[in-house]
């Protein structure tokens, strides 16, 4: 990164991020995401998300702040000193999950998912999908309203809310938890190595259709979604030394 790094600004559409971007902009200037050194990502953790699909091919290190309603993954909003913040800033790498969701039309879908997978009931009828892990069936039928697989940095997102665990950053596993499961009624999911080829079959898909998300992106009437984590592809968030990723995450697990 050169000594004055070229930084690209991008913004929500919220009010208050667009007041931020033109005045980062007129501070510090603006450039093309192929020639930034750094993309700034104004706005919540969706709009993070959303820059990260659309840019994390350049392979540029991504700088959020906070300008929405939940900012896990984002810095405070400061307009001021911005250059040595983001000198100063620890990076967290992050790989990203990839879905292959097949439909009943017959039709492949495939997507990226840097918090999680998740499937989901389309209807009033529960859910039934089997679960396999590299290629071996670990569970015949989970019964449930869903299914969702996650990473490190969206194990305190979707996941947690779900009951799910919190997983410590960089260490190489997932998280597999089952929503409101109804049988059996006691599983409480796994915790799986990275590079675990994890495959939901949907049972029941015309009486009981699913629908599977990979962060905002949804495929309706999937019949078989098929997840991995990603050996070739890796995003770098920047965060202030005083609120790195990793430290959040830890601080989620003693929250009562």
């Amino acid at each position: 990164m050169s000594t004055t790094p070229h930084i690209a600004f991008f913004a929500s559409p919220a009010e208050e991020a667009q007041r931020a971007l033109q005045l980062l902009t007129e501070r510090y200037g603006s450039h093309q995401p192929e020639q930034a050194d750094v993309l700034c990502a104004l706005g919540g953790d969706g709009f993070m998300l959303q820059t990260l699909h659309r840019h994390a091919n350049l392979g540029k290190p991504v700088y959020g702040m906070k300008l929405g309603t939940v900012g896990f993954l984002m810095n405070q909003y400061r307009d001021a000193d911005l250059l040595e913040r983001i000198a100063g800033a620890e990076p967290a790498n992050l790989r990203p999950l990839e879905m292959l969701a097949s439909t009943e039309s017959g039709t492949s879908t495939s997507s990226l998912a840097y918090n999680e997978v998740s499937l989901l009931r389309q209807t009033r009828q529960a859910a039934h999908i089997s679960i396999d892990l590299n290629g071996q069936t670990r569970l015949d039928e989970l019964i449930c309203d869903g299914v969702l697989t996650a990473t490190p940095a969206g194990s305190t997102a979707y996941n947690f809310s779900a009951h799910g665990p919190i997983l410590p950053l960089g260490s190489r596993t997932i998280a597999l938890t089952p929503i409101a499961p109804f049988r059996p009624r006691r599983w409480r999911g796994a915790i799986l190595k990275a590079n675990t080829e994890i495959k939901f079959r949907v049972l029941d898909p015309y009486k009981r259709p699913v629908s599977a998300t990979a962060d905002s992106h949804e495929v309706r009437d999937v019949v078989e979604v098929t997840i991995r984590e990603s050996q070739d592809r890796m995003v770098t968030l920047l965060f202030d030394p005083e609120h790195n990723l990793e430290e959040r995450i830890l601080s989620e697990q003693f929250m009562v």
